[in-house]
């Protein structure tokens, strides 16, 4: 089982997700508190899991996400991985594993993430 959130402002407009067999967890709403040119003054987060292999999944996110600076890459978990998704790059690493999770928020910093955007896990 995989679970994890997607923001829904960072899908590419026109993009559509389906035929992934993903559950509905929970829908929230909140008020960005950010610098100008950052994400939206509101977010909608989707909570979801799904019984679909994580490769799969992470891959279809990774091809229908803006490619616009990230507002909160899907942080997805896997048992004991966690798959970083981003506009057309997925990277996978142990839950525990420091080094992998240190490469992909390098990654993030360069496409312009917030700091507080890339604490996956810590």
């Amino acid at each position: 089982m995989i679970q994890g959130p997607l923001i829904a402002e960072s899908l590419r407009p026109g993009a559509r997700l389906e035929g992934l067999g993903a559950t509905l967890v929970s829908i929230e709403r909140w008020a960005q508190k950010h610098a100008p040119g950052h994400p939206p003054e509101t977010s909608t987060l989707i909570r979801f899991e799904s019984s679909e292999p994580p490769e799969r999944l992470a891959a279809a996110l990774a091809e229908v996400l803006d490619d616009a600076p990230a507002q909160g890459d899907p942080d997805l978990r896997a048992g004991e991985e966690r798959f970083v998704v981003f506009p057309k790059r997925v990277f996978r690493c142990r839950l525990d594993g420091l080094a992998g999770r240190a490469v992909a928020q390098e990654y993030a910093r360069s496409l312009g993430v917030l700091p507080q955007q890339v604490a996956w896990g810590e």
